[in-house]
């Protein structure tokens, strides 16, 4: 198999498989995976269609059934000729998942538990706009993400328009069936990973969502911050997010659209190159220094904050954007002044917010969260070291669906770490 090389413009304008393969001056081009109806894209669609010998614009009208209307069912694809329905049954476009229970929280919150084909299950969680006295506190912040919050004002007439009168709502989708990072303060870390989701299955969770949306309720921000490590399903990740930002699907603005990494430095350099850095970062940090931050997470033993930092300041940040740092508070491990002050130094010059998550329990482990007293004067230190900093409001916990708390059903931990229950963990991260 030949080598190929291909310059940045050349990349730019390559076919969507090639652009999201590994190219570098040692690459090797392997031949791409089937993609599954639901992944592709409208250029797909024209030349999977081409062959049949249909017109070009059937491609737009199926994928605008598919991720415009949510309509996976070709019988019911009304202003597509019957001829080509009954061949994309046959090709097996129909759902890949389905909602098995919806988890509502009494502040609105839900979780979805949803089965795919091969019977695995996955969370995701629809998070409404707090409205009301206080909603809007400078201490706190009501999404699950910080989903460029502070962009508001580049929303054009149209986009304001569409949004008049309704609850804005961010959900909160997964990557992975479980999760290779073993970090010891999440649920899905410490159940281990399974297998990767196909890009038709991270859509299919949005698909499946806004069917379930309130009428006076709209999708407005994605975060990819469910089940599994975005960075690590690159590949999937990545497709999913060209399928969610396309004009002729759901139309998401890359402004409203945020994926978190623990941290995988290569690939969040390739992020930046292959988005040109419009998609928003959110990077689980949670402690200031190596040894703390490798106790918390395993992932930082191969990526050090040093490394880590160093590709945050190379990633392509859009005008007026900032990176999201998200700090989870664990009592008696990284939740006093010092850390804070620490933390502090060592963010100084970028371009940060910071966003405190008083750790939510969670059944494998004995850690917890600080008194609320340490979660605000470690707030405090950082606001007077001059940074944003925001108290995640905790949203969905009364039925599990807050940050941390997304579980693998029916795994047993396999995760060693401080604070982990039992003492059979052997999975360490991948």
């Amino acid at each position: 198999m030949r080598k190929v090389t291909l310059s940045s413009r050349q990349l730019l304008f390559a076919p969507l498989p090639l652009r999201l393969a590994r190219t570098n001056h040692d690459a090797i081009v392997k031949p791409a995976a089937p993609v599954h109806p639901i992944a592709r894209l409208p250029e797909e669609w024209r030349d999977a269609l081409a062959p049949r010998g249909e017109r070009a614009f059937a491609a737009k009208q199926i994928f605008n059934w598919i991720h415009r209307h949510g309509v996976v069912d070709p019988a019911a694809m009304t202003n597509v000729s019957a001829r080509l329905r009954a061949a994309l049954a046959e090709e097996g476009l129909g759902s890949v998942a389905e909602i098995v229970h919806v988890h509502r929280s009494a502040d609105g919150t839900r979780k979805l538990v949803v089965r795919l084909k091969d019977g695995a299950t996955i969370e995701t969680v629809l998070l409404p706009a707090v409205s009301g006295p206080g909603a809007r506190q400078e201490s706190e912040i009501d999404a699950d993400a910080a989903a460029a919050e502070e962009d508001e004002d580049d929303d054009d007439a149209a986009t304001e328009e569409a949004f008049r009168g309704k609850t804005r709502v961010t959900q909160c989708i997964s990557t992975q069936v479980g999760c290779a990072m073993g970090c010891v303060f999440c649920a899905s870390g410490v159940a281990g990973w399974k297998r990767h989701l196909g890009p038709e299955e991270i859509v299919a969770q949005i698909l499946l969502g806004r069917a379930l949306l309130d009428e006076d309720e709209a999708l407005r921000n994605v975060v990819f911050m469910g089940m599994g490590e975005p960075l690590h399903n690159y590949d999937g990740t990545a497709r999913a997010l060209r399928l969610l930002t396309h004009p002729d699907g759901i139309a998401l603005s890359t402004r409203r659209v945020t994926v978190s990494t623990s941290g995988l430095v290569p690939e969040i350099a390739r992020l930046g190159r292959d988005f040109n850095g419009q998609i928003a970062l959110a990077i689980s940090l949670h402690a200031a220094d190596d040894e703390s931050r490798s106790a918390l997470m395993p992932i930082n033993k191969k990526y050090p904050i040093a490394e880590l930092l160093a590709a945050l300041k190379a990633y392509p940040m859009q005008r007026r954007r900032r990176i999201t740092i998200e700090y989870t508070l664990v009592s008696g491990k990284n939740d006093d002044v010092a850390e804070a002050n620490k933390l502090a130094r060592l963010l100084r010059g970028m371009p940060v917010k910071i966003n405190l998550i008083p750790m939510n329990p969670i059944e494998a482990s004995t850690l917890g969260p600080p008194d609320m007293a340490r979660v605000f004067a470690f707030q405090q230190a950082l606001v007077g070291a001059g940074y944003s900093c925001f108290i995640r409001r905790q949203r969905g916990d009364d039925v599990s669906a807050a940050c941390g708390q997304l579980v693998l059903l029916g795994a047993k931990p396999k995760v060693k770490g401080f604070g982990a229950k039992g003492a059979d963990a052997t999975q360490s991260p991948k």
